[in-house]
Order: structure tokens, then C-alpha cells, then sequence
């Protein structure tokens, strides 16, 4: 079987995390092999660049230089192997997050990160001049107001969780901006709503595509 490769974005409090059993669980139904990880993150090195990320003062560039270096680690190390296995890899987060938050939530250069981007995600299982992106990306679009309001109830926060509502409505807004540019790879889900039509909302994005053929009631 082809492998696949769907991410999960939305800003922090959008509730995108705790979909992914349920998708991972409906895809072993159908019969795939599911791989679950997560960016920043996923491979040892990339962990120790999150604990940094997520904790560790420090400007918009170093901040985007550490999360593209996670990125090619976790490529090279997680996801490329388990796409050539025939797995559908299941992410917490990809490039999209990255020019959603570091570039249109920080105000980093876009240009400098569509080359960070290329630098970062060609070359490693892929023809050298192609890019690994998303096959599918569920986009959990929610207010920010909303967000943090899930977000005050939930834990003590990061360094991004920790930032106030006029980031995230910037951020919200380059997810908007990266979904209408790849129209096709995203499905933009109401992430208000509750859990079970959010998931409703989710499965049935991915069975539009055939993915949850052979799948058990």
C-alpha cells in the first residue's frame, strides 16, 4: 500500500490533539498500518529541540532555525521511513505551523521560510528536487477567543501557549492564508463545535478521499 502522510494544525486550544486516536483508530479499521507523531518533535533529537521551543527564551529567527532543524531530523528518522512502508503517518503539527506562527504570527521573512522549507524537506527519500508535503492537512479552525479560553482551563502553558489573543488571531489568519493557497490538501474543519462533530467532520474528510475504505461500523 501507498503511503500517506496527514497532518493536524490549528492554533493552540483548537482541540486538534485529541482527534488523532480517533482517526488512527477508523484507519486500522480500513486496515492500514498507522504511524503517530508529533512537531516539534518525534525523534529523540527532534524532543530535546522542543523542550527548547516550547520553554527556552530566544528570537524569531533562532526559533525558526531550531524547528526546521526537528523537521529534517524527523523526516529523515520518522516519516520518510514509515511513507516508504506503506504507513499513513498520522503528524501533530507540520510547515504549515511554522509559517502560520514563526511567519505570520512572529513576522519572519515568508520568502525565507519557502527556502528553509525547500532546504529542509528535499533530498531525503524524494527525487532531490521534489518536497515532502501533506497529502492531507486537517485544518482545526477555531476563534482564538474560544482557544483561550481552553487554553486558561487546561495546564500551565509554554512559551506559545502563554501568548495573548492578538498573536493567535495573527496566527489564525496564516493558517487562513496557507489553506487558500493549497486548497486541495486542506479540509477545514469548525473546530467549535463539539468533539463529536468535530470528529464527525474529520472522518468524513478522509473517507472523500477513499482512505477509510474496509473500515467496521
Amino acid at each position: 500500500m501507498q503511503g500517506l502522510f496527514i497532518t493536524f494544525e490549528g492554533i493552540d486550544g483548537a482541540g486538534k490533539s485529541s482527534h488523532i486516536d480517533t482517526l488512527a483508530q477508523a484507519l486500522r479499521a480500513a486496515g492500514r498500518q498507522v504511524t503517530l507523531t508529533r512537531e516539534p518533535g518525534g525523534t529523540p533529537l527532534a524532543e530535546k529541540l522542543r523542550a527548547m521551543l516550547l520553554h527556552d527564551a530566544m528570537d524569531a529567527l533562532t526559533e525558526t532555525l531550531l524547528v526546521f532543524a526537528a523537521r529534517r531530523d524527523h523526516l529523515r528518522v520518522v516519516i520518510e521511513p514509515a511513507l516508504a512502508r506503506g504507513d499513513v503517518v498520522l503528524c501533530d503539527r507540520f510547515t504549515d505551523a511554522t509559517f502560520a506562527y514563526q511567519g505570520v504570527g512572529r513576522g519572519f521573512d515568508l520568502q525565507v521560510l519557502s527556502y528553509m522549507e525547500r532546504l529542509a524537506q528535499t533530498g531525503i527519500a524524494l527525487e532531490p528536487d521534489l518536497m515532502r508535503n501533506p497529502d492531507l492537512t486537517l485544518w482545526f479552525d477555531v476563534p482564538p477567543e474560544v482557544a483561550a479560553e481552553r487554553l486558561a482551563a487546561a495546564r500551565t502553558p509554554d512559551r506559545f501557549e502563554a501568548e495573548g489573543v492578538e498573536f493567535f488571531t495573527r496566527v489564525a489568519r496564516g493558517y487562513a492564508d496557507r489553506a487558500a493557497g493549497a486548497t486541495q490538501r486542506f479540509a477545514r474543519l469548525d473546530g467549535a463545535q463539539p468533539r463529536a462533530k468535530v470528529a464527525a467532520q474529520m472522518l468524513a474528510a478522509v473517507a472523500a478521499r477513499g482512505w477509510l475504505q474496509g473500515a467496521t461500523p
